[in-house]
């Protein structure tokens, strides 16, 4: 069963407000409205909402006037609280009503329908897009009936129904996760926590309960994945209700899955050779494959089908991405690090790089991977914040140059690889990219295309 007979309408006569009417809050307010919710839908841009309209929506600001929805449903990047809250969130709030996310509504339609699909929900500040299109690889690659979306690829709302045998593999923001009240795990991954989003959730400790509401309303019939590999998230392991599984990149977990190396085992021996899985370099892609595989296990998959998955996974654009190969140097294509953290764990999975990086520098800048400085042959800054990243290069040592953009960076870090400096050209930006992009997949698409566009140009015409 993909989906309930029709007519399905879990929310008749519902009045829900939908507010931000971007990639997921149209077609949220659509399949709202077509399972029997009265929508009224507001977006600040007129264009927006004029899209609304033509769609059928009765468009109407839910801040004007009495608060009239039984509940709204807010696009994530929109705030509720901090650093300011949105005229619509002040006036649900102010009535009482909840805030909610897109996923909430999904699970409650899945209830609806009397079905017993499964949810996995899969978060951390790093690798949670990487774990939750792993997990899904395995589910499909094991003829399992599998939907996955939410932060990564189809909004929750945009997904079929599922039968009882069924899973949904959702990666879950902090953004999303503060939004769900009823909302159950079977399985919950937690990765890993570094500085993120603190504007939103005013400090660390705010950010880190967000992210622990993905353990909320579990049971002891629902597994927990902890990573270990950082103390904030080893903590949260303390009275949950679940069964816990410890997973880590870097050191044994008994009882749980772990990386010795580059090989995934756990107490019944080796998962897999991660040797064998190119997709997944690096200790802390070891991490995202133990996640995975916890994952798996719980939700019945066999070590076969968990290491077949492992095996064939083919890997995520603009997350260490192999673009583009000449004269043998490899251009690789991290655009998804946009904080320092994210861009240590690229880092650390190669021996010697040319380094491209820059954009809107995160609060700290990179002075936390100075450890791996003495892996950077040569930088190449773009971006509005290069000359604050040049000085910190500037203070360690690190040969570097301005470069701009990426149309110079990429020929003048090529060239450098070239001449021996480094097997690897890495675009791992630590930085946002809002400066000169409309967000990191235009910036990692851009580097791709003149990577291969460079490499076709050294390989005689074939990147």
């Amino acid at each position: 069963m993909t989906a309930p007979e029709p007519p399905f309408t879990p929310f008749p006569g519902a009045r829900i407000a939908v507010v931000g009417l971007g990639r997921a809050g149209l077609p949220a307010a659509l399949r709202l409205a077509a399972w029997g919710a009265e929508v009224e839908a507001w977006d600040d841009r007129e264009d927006t909402r004029r899209a609304a309209a033509e769609a059928g929506l009765t468009v109407r600001n839910p801040a004007e006037g009495r608060f009239r929805a039984d509940a709204l449903l807010l696009s994530p990047g929109i705030p509720h609280i901090l650093p300011k809250a949105h005229p619509a969130a002040a006036a649900a709030r102010a009535a009482g009503a909840p805030i909610l996310s897109d996923v909430e509504f999904l699970y409650r339609a899945v209830l609806a329908a009397h079905s017993s699909a499964r949810f996995v929900g899969i978060t951390g500040t790093n690798g949670k897009s990487t774990t939750t299109a792993l997990v899904h690889h395995m589910l499909t690659g094991a003829g399992r009936e599998a939907a996955v979306g939410g932060n990564l690829g189809p909004p929750a709302l945009s997904l079929n129904i599922l039968g009882s045998e069924g899973v949904y593999t959702l990666e879950m923001s902090s953004y999303m996760l503060e939004r769900i009240a009823t909302l159950r795990f079977n399985v919950a991954v937690m990765l890993n926590l570094s500085p993120d989003h603190l504007d939103r959730h005013g400090d660390m400790a705010g950010y880190a309960a967000a992210k622990a509401r993905i353990f909320a309303r579990q049971t002891r019939e629902d597994v927990a994945v902890l990573g270990q590999d950082d103390a904030m998230t080893a903590a949260m392991g303390r009275g949950l209700a679940a069964r816990v599984v410890r997973i880590s990149g870097l050191s044994p977990q008994p009882g749980g899955i772990w990386a010795e190396g580059r090989l995934l085992r756990d107490d019944a021996g080796a998962i897999l050779d991660l040797a064998e899985a190119p997709a997944l370099p690096g200790s802390h892609n070891a991490q995202n494959a133990a996640a995975a595989a916890a994952a798996g296990f719980a939700l019945g998959l066999t070590r076969a089908e968990i290491a077949d998955g492992l095996r064939s996974y083919p890997g995520l654009p603009h997350r260490q991405e192999r673009v583009a190969e000449a004269r043998g140097v490899v251009f690789v294509n991290d655009s998804k690090a946009t904080n320092a953290d994210s861009a240590a764990r690229a880092l650390a999975s190669y021996d010697r790089v040319v380094w491209i990086a820059g954009g809107e520098a995160k609060e700290g800048g990179i002075e936390s991977l100075a450890p791996f400085f003495p892996r950077i042959a040569k930088a190449f800054l773009i971006g509005r914040d290069a000359p604050v990243l040049a000085a910190t290069l500037a203070a360690h040592g690190v040969a570097h140059e301005v470069a701009g953009t990426l149309e110079a960076a990429v020929p003048a870090a090529a060239e450098a690889a070239f001449g021996g400096a480094a097997p690897v050209v890495l675009l791992s930006p630590a930085c946002a990219s809002w400066d000169q992009f409309t967000g990191f997949d235009a910036r990692g698409d851009r580097f791709r295309d003149l990577a291969q566009a460079l490499a076709a140009s050294r390989n005689g015409g074939a990147a």
